[in-house]
């Protein structure tokens, strides 16, 4: 299944993220409480009791989380973690991804390609900059100017992840 690249307002998305992280731990901190009472006052205390209730009200709140994350308003929350498991499969592929790039593989600077684009993204999202970041900036400039010189458009528009299987894991 490919993944392709959408716009979301970095605000609407923050806003959003904080509300569910806030309600994800309250879930779990009710959940979590209820469990250890009911297992408490059933077989007496003991911190293994409490301990289990905590782990039962964590997998509760997954499961919880699980059902709704389909809800039309977990879109933004849905799309940045499929964005985020995307990126994290592509830096596996780094260090050969940058060695193919050299060799003049089209497909290494397509990933690579996505992977910076979707880095600059997840930073707009989550209200940082990659300012700080020479080593990244840099390649990102050598792989926009490949992209120039071979007359292939700046940008992609997404990434299929049956692509990374043309390469070994760095």
């Amino acid at each position: 299944m490919t993944f392709q690249f959408e716009q979301h307002d970095p605000d609407t998305y923050r806003r959003k993220a904080r509300l569910i992280s806030v309600a994800m731990a309250g879930q779990l901190i009710v959940f979590g409480l209820v469990f250890s009472q009911l297992l408490t006052a059933t077989f007496g205390s003991s911190l293994w009791l409490n301990a289990l209730g905590v782990l039962l009200g964590l997998i509760a709140t997954s499961l919880v989380f699980a059902v709704l994350r389909e809800r039309p308003w977990m879109t933004e929350m849905r799309y940045v973690w499929q964005l985020k498991h995307h990126l994290s499969r592509v830096s596996g592929y780094l260090p050969t991804l940058r060695r193919e790039i050299e060799n003049g593989n089209h497909l290494a600077l397509d990933l690579l390609t996505f992977y910076h684009q979707g880095m600059l993204q997840l930073a707009e999202l989550n209200g940082r900059t990659l300012d700080d970041d020479s080593e990244l900036l840099a390649e990102k400039l050598k792989v926009r100017l490949m992209r120039q010189e071979k007359g292939l458009p700046e940008r992609v528009d997404g990434f299929d992840p049956d692509d990374l299987a043309a390469f070994k894991r760095g």
